[in-house]
């Protein structure tokens, strides 16, 4: 495992986990998880569909009770405490829990209203969440006839229209176009400037390029936990060589069986080729395709991208 070291007090952590277990039958969703997150860091939860990042933030938010292990968010207990949890953080899933048959203004004001805000602390709330989401002029139009990403930044602001130190965010980006994606990580960048501490999850590698450090689960496990950089000159062990070839039928499958290569995957149009580290040079590696009939149009060597350390930490993690 990847692991960051940091010089930050116990107390500038207001995430703290401690061996957190989700079974649902014989099934682990979540397995003896361990982190902690810092005020005002954003922390990127990365992994395949199913590998427990979502239970994981529903353990968190005081939603669902783990089976073991324990947690503390903005120093309550998720078990003992859970509704001073919830009072605590701002919680945004990629369905955006909204009214859709309400208007903007009348989605705002409700959900001030659950948090308790009233008179002119609504009012200013309101004001607020308008401006930041972009969304004056609009208070009147039904949700439902509202673009995704305008959607998206009616979620945010309902989210936090109560201030929370943490904000939870799960996928809150799919299905957004990369404008407005790069749009709404601006907000969160300047709400972790404010010292809002923020977990998302996401299977964009640009976004977790913006995050501060990453954790990548899969099988409900930890498989390496660092910043980004960290992440892709630790996790990737073996050399990378950027392929651009014809994309033929059994391609990946062909330069998989070359001696010294553990794994071929697509990137775009090209392919990134792992090869043991020193097992094989350009030179090597260009002779061993054409001897296969496989002539490629360029070739060369790469460092590691998130993408690639995506990749080979999924790979590993596979049973």
């Amino acid at each position: 495992m990847i692991i960051s070291t940091h010089n930050a007090l116990p107390e500038d952590f207001v995430v703290s986990v401690d061996g957190l277990t989700k079974k649902f039958g014989n099934f682990v969703a979540v397995d003896n998880l361990s982190f902690s997150i810092r005020r005002g860091e954003v922390f990127g939860f990365l992994g395949p569909n199913g590998a427990g990042k979502s239970t994981t933030i529903r353990m968190l938010c005081g939603l669902l009770s783990p089976t073991s292990g324990k947690a503390a968010v903005a120093g309550f207990d998720i078990l003992r405490n859970p509704e001073d949890v919830r009072a605590s953080i701002g919680y945004m899933s990629q369905k955006f829990s909204l009214y859709k048959d309400l208007a903007v203004g009348e989605n705002i004001k409700f959900f001030g209203g659950v948090y308790g805000l009233e008179g002119e602390r609504l009012r200013a709330r309101m004001a607020a969440v308008i401006a930041m989401g972009g969304l004056a002029g609009l208070e009147n139009a039904l949700t439902g006839t509202l673009s995704g990403a305008l959607q998206q930044r009616l979620a945010l602001g309902c989210a936090i229209m109560h201030e929370p130190p943490i904000l939870f965010l799960d996928e809150p980006t799919s299905g957004i176009d990369p404008i407005s994606r790069r749009m709404f990580w601006d907000i969160i960048r300047e709400m972790a400037a404010r010292g809002i501490t923020i977990l998302v999850t996401t299977h964009f590698m640009d976004e977790a390029e913006l995050c501060d450090r990453l954790g990548f689960i899969a099988a409900g496990k930890f498989t390496a936990v660092g910043t980004p950089a960290e992440i892709k000159r630790n996790a990737v062990e073996e050399d990378i060589y950027e392929v651009v070839l014809p994309l033929l039928p059994g391609v990946r499958e062909t330069i998989g069986q070359i001696t010294g290569v553990s794994d071929v995957s697509y990137f775009g149009r090209n392919l990134h080729v792992f090869c043991r580290r020193g097992a094989l040079s350009a030179d090597h590696l260009e002779r061993e395709l054409k001897a296969r009939g496989l002539t490629p149009v360029s070739l060369r060597a790469i460092n590691p991208r998130l993408e690639d350390a995506f990749i080979r930490l999924a790979t590993l993690a596979k049973p």
